[in-house]
């Protein structure tokens, strides 16, 4: 890989300078996962959520190997990619106003802190798919909640 591609691609992983912020960068990651959302959400093309996710979580793991062997360390905490997928996989589908879309962050965050089974030891999977997978699986936990506060009639 040249070193301009490799910048490229871990730029991606990275998500540009987001995950570099001296503080908290996974919570910066994870607002520019709610950005993508609406605006992918913006053209009412639910295809269109599910390709973003797709792409986005696909490319991620590549991007984050490639961070991996760059930075020589395992799941390097400025690859913020992963929060971006996982707060996708999050909202993806589910029908929210922007309340609910801030219960779905914020449950979010809560499962990629917390890392309930089987997402801590989904970290333990080889290269990409360790930093990917654990916020994948929190971002189905966090869509779980959003669909039960849904169902409860407490969020639109």
């Amino acid at each position: 890989m040249t070193g301009l591609v490799q910048r490229a691609v871990v730029g991606f992983a990275t998500v540009g300078p987001i995950g570099f912020a001296p503080i908290a960068p996974g919570t910066a990651g994870s607002v520019v996962g709610l950005a993508l959302f609406w605006a992918v959400r913006s053209t009412r093309s639910t295809w269109l959520e599910v390709a973003m996710l797709l792409v986005v979580t696909g490319a991620g793991v590549a991007a984050a190997s490639a961070a991996e062997a760059r930075y020589r360390r395992r799941d390097p905490g400025l690859v913020v990619i992963d929060e971006v997928a996982g707060m996708l996989v999050t909202l993806v589908a589910v029908p929210v106003g922007v309340t609910g879309a801030l219960i779905g962050f914020f449950a979010f965050r809560l499962f990629d802190i917390v890392k309930p089974f089987p997402a801590r030891q989904a970290e333990r999977l080889p290269g990409g798919w360790g930093v990917m997978v654990d916020d994948l699986v929190a971002g189905l936990y966090a869509q779980a909640l959003l669909r039960l506060v849904l169902w409860l009639g407490a969020a639109a």
